[in-house]
Formats: C-alpha cells, sequence, structure tokens
C-alpha cells in the first residue's frame, strides 16, 4: 500500500505552533490514530517513525507529532510539564477531527504511554489504547533528574541533561507529577487496553506493566516485547510492535461502525 507523509502544522496547548507528520494511507483509511512519543524524544524516533509507517501500510492513518519546546515544535519546554502533553494530545485529536477524522486509537511510548491514557478520557471518539514501556506512574518520570530534586525544590528549577541535551527542569513540572492520579484513570479507562513491554525495558521496569495490566478493567490484553531495549531501536521490534497493534486494534478501531 502506498502511503503519503504529509508535513502538517496546528497549533498545541498553549498557542505553540506544533510539528507533526501525518502517515496517510490513502483518502479513506480504515481508522486514525494518535502517536505519543517518549519523555524528551520526539515524533522522528525511530519507534515513532516505524510504528506510524507500519501501520499506516495496513490502512490506519497515524499522526505523529512533536510536544511543546521538543523538536520543531514551537514553545518553551520549561514550562511544560505532564498536564500539558495531556492537553497537546487533545489538540491533535481536535486538528484530526477538524481536517479528517477523530481517532479511534492512541499509542504511547513510555510517559507518552501514561499520557495517552489521560487523554482518552477526554476524548469520547477513542475505542482503544495502546502503551508501549509506559510507566504505572507518571512521576516515574522524574528519576531523570533525581540528583536535582533539591535544587529544583529549593531554586525552582535546575538545568538537567537527558539523552545528552539540557533541559531547564522548572518545579512546576514536579508538582503537577505529583497530583496526576494514574491508577485510578487506568482502572476508569472503559477502553480497549493493549500493554506492549520488554522485559529486558531497563529504564521502565516491567513491573509496571503488570501494574498498568492489574488496575485495568477488561478488554485488556499484554504482549512481551521479548529482547526489546526502551526505545525499539531495532527495527525488527518496532515492526513487531506494529504488527501487534495493527491486529490487536482491528477489532475495535474501524470505519465500519458496527463492528
Amino acid at each position: 500500500m502506498s502511503v503519503d507523509s504529509l508535513k502538517v502544522t496546528f497549533d498545541g496547548a498553549d498557542g505553540a505552533p506544533l510539528a507533526a507528520r501525518l502517515e496517510m494511507p490513502g483518502p479513506a483509511p480504515a481508522a486514525f490514530a494518535l502517536f505519543a512519543h517518549c519523555f524528551t524524544c520526539g515524533k522522528d524516533s525511530s519507534a515513532a517513525v516505524r510504528i506510524a509507517r507500519a501501520l499506516a501500510t495496513r490502512d490506519i492513518a497515524v499522526l505523529r507529532f512533536d510536544f511543546t519546546g521538543l523538536g520543531q515544535s514551537g514553545g518553551d519546554f520549561a514550562n511544560t510539564n505532564f498536564s500539558s502533553n495531556v492537553a497537546d494530545l487533545v489538540a491533535a485529536a481536535a486538528y484530526l477531527g477538524q481536517h479528517h477524522e477523530a481517532p479511534q486509537l492512541l499509542i504511547g511510548h513510555s510517559l507518552g504511554g501514561a499520557a495517552v491514557i489521560a487523554a482518552a478520557h477526554l476524548l469520547p471518539e477513542v475505542r482503544a489504547v495502546v502503551t508501549i514501556g509506559a510507566p504505572s506512574d507518571a512521576s516515574h518520570v522524574a528519576h531523570h533528574f533525581a540528583n536535582h530534586s533539591h535544587e529544583i525544590e529549593t531554586t525552582g528549577q535546575a538545568e538537567v541533561s537527558l539523552a545528552g541535551r539540557t533541559f531547564s527542569v522548572k518545579r512546576q513540572f514536579v508538582d503537577d507529577l505529583k497530583m496526576q492520579n494514574q491508577a485510578e484513570r487506568i482502572a476508569r479507562l472503559k477502553r480497549a487496553l493493549l500493554v506492549l513491554h520488554a522485559p529486558t525495558d531497563n529504564v521502565v521496569g516491567i513491573d509496571n506493566a503488570a501494574q498498568i495490566f492489574q488496575a485495568a478493567k477488561h478488554p485488556k490484553s499484554f504482549v512481551s516485547l521479548d529482547g526489546a531495549d526502551h526505545l525499539l531501536t531495532r527495527a525488527a521490534d518496532a515492526d513487531y510492535a506494529a504488527s501487534l497493534i495493527a491486529t490487536w486494534s482491528a477489532r475495535y478501531v474501524s470505519a465500519d461502525e458496527d463492528r
């Protein structure tokens, strides 16, 4: 199937322009999906690109975008937090609904997985949610800057090195993480849930997948990504995840309302 990768821009939660790519399999795809990237990653991460394009070849259009302050998007990362990421997802869904069709499927990688669970409660058209290497609690991400916690608390912010880049993390970011009740959101999801996680993930441990799965109500599924790393850097692992998502989601997302 021929897939077009379209460059698009829409306004994020704070009005900053967000850079995105829409992987379009044709004029009338079976469904639309949103992909939320991992913490401080971007829409052009290997996992985001490979999974989005692989799903598009299976007739699911996928919008992947850079959260505010990351990648090619506008805005200041220092002023963002988990809640603003969720709001960016809602803005992305609104863009799809206005220009194409509201997304029925949400896919989130790492912290993006926690974000799509939160966003699903604000998007009634969503029928299914997929998490990949996601933490069971949004505050898990705070371990990335644990060594700076005292500085953040006392001075209000700190310069933190993440994945070889420097980011300014403010106290409001940490405070926002503490306010998230992810366990309750998972329990009240009321959407089909697919949990994908690698047993050898050394960034977000496999116990997080168990906690998500146990908290969720049916319909729910768990598939182990044996041998994969947290970022799904191997093409084979990303392609495998994409094939699982496409096969599983066909039961829940479709242009056919009677499915």
